[in-house]
């Protein structure tokens, strides 16, 4: 015992602490490292049990009284002292213990209050789908091959081979758990642990069914037709419910989460519910104004810009963006005008060119002008 961490370290409060004190660090604390929300890491998982372990004996007047005094041996069944350790059969106990804190779990299959031989949800899936610019702004529908596990037809999920069905496991009787009582100076104490026969199913198969090995599932590729609905963006995702894997004990299946990329656009840019576009336009339509045709997702349209339209103006066509997702409204195409300026000029179209910046002075650029009046001025 001697490598135990003190309990009031583990839940980082002094000794002392009152009871709404201890149950508020022990909410912070597990809340950090429960494994719903750090699947997979073995580290947090064994802090979770060590965090559950300090609150049982901590929010236990009893057992809190006796580790003041006695330390861990106070609260270990094997010490001779009474058992505050002695409660814990295992990790899925200690859910069954504390998971009600929680309200039903951190979700992703269930929680940490469900016990084991109870419905459970099945596991959700995530796929990604690649979908056109387009069919963004337009909405589309889409067949999507997916690897995942399905109930398994030959027992219909059971586990059972045909004509056989599961059985009350003998060990637990149907709980799902083994309740083992000791005696000790303080009292009789009662510890539960899973069923190592049943697994805490509370059932098991006498007969395996062939196709999934008592399983109750199989893998296989399944198509999934997703509809895509207007005005999705990159990154938005689609739920679809009841398309995960399946649950275990009657429990409902697991959902689909479909997450969108969306190929970038040739043209446009998107910026919510707006596109932009940028236009490049001639010297001559800047100066004299000119119609030109400008493309929307869906249509050519006709606009004029006036003459004398300067580099980098911007033009609003309204209602020629995207439909929101969840409203009818359309944004805007916003036309950001460019002068394109000719790169290869024959001898005669220098000369032309030339023979008109002398006619143009400075009295047709006001900016031009405006600019060398102030540098006059900076030098003067």
């Amino acid at each position: 015992m001697a490598d135990k961490r003190d309990y009031y370290e583990v839940l980082g409060i002094q000794k002392g602490a009152s009871e709404s004190e201890i149950k508020s660090a022990f909410r912070k604390m597990a809340m950090k490292y429960h494994p719903d929300k750090n699947p997979g890491n073995k580290e947090a998982e064994e802090k979770f049990k060590e965090i559950n372990e300090a609150y049982s004996v901590l929010s236990d007047p009893d057992k809190k009284s006796k580790y003041d005094r006695f330390g861990h041996a106070g609260v270990d069944p094997s010490a001779g002292f009474g058992g505050g350790g002695a409660g814990f059969g295992g990790f899925e106990d200690i859910f069954d213990m504390f998971g009600g804190m929680f309200g039903g779990g951190f979700g992703g299959g269930g929680g940490g209050s469900r016990r084991r031989n109870g419905p459970a949800k099945g596991r959700d899936l995530q796929q990604e789908v690649v979908i056109s610019f387009q069919e963004a702004a337009f909405g589309t529908k889409k067949q999507m091959r997916l690897t995942k596990y399905v109930e398994c037809d030959k027992c219909h999920g059971t586990g059972a081979a045909e004509g056989t069905s599961k059985k009350t496991c003998p060990t637990c009787d149907g709980t799902g758990e083994v309740r083992t009582t000791q005696r000790t100076p303080f009292g009789q104490f009662q510890s539960v642990s899973t069923c190592q026969t049943c697994g805490g199913t509370g059932q098991v198969v006498e007969k395996p069914c062939p196709e999934c090995s008592g399983t109750g599932k199989v893998r296989k590729t399944v198509t999934i037709s997703v509809d895509i609905p207007a005005g999705v963006d990159n990154e938005s995702v689609i739920s679809i419910r009841g398309q995960g894997e399946p649950g275990t004990n009657g429990g409902p299946n697991g959902d689909l989460y479909v997450v969108i990329r969306v190929k970038p656009h040739a043209l446009f840019k998107r910026d919510g519910q707006d596109l932009w576009l940028e236009m490049p336009i001639s010297y001559a339509q800047a100066a004299l104004g000119d119609d030109i045709i400008v493309p929307t997702l869906s249509e050519k349209v006709s606009y004029s810009i006036p003459a004398g339209t300067q580099p980098g103006t911007v033009f609003r066509l309204k209602g020629k963006g995207i439909k929101g997702l969840r409203t009818s409204r359309m944004g805007d195409l916003y036309v950001k005008v460019v002068l394109e300026i000719p790169t290869k000029l024959n001898a005669e179209q220098k000369k032309k060119i030339k023979e008109l910046g002398e006619m143009l002075n400075n009295d047709n650029h006001g900016n031009k002008k405006s600019f060398s009046d102030k540098m006059k001025e900076l030098f003067k």
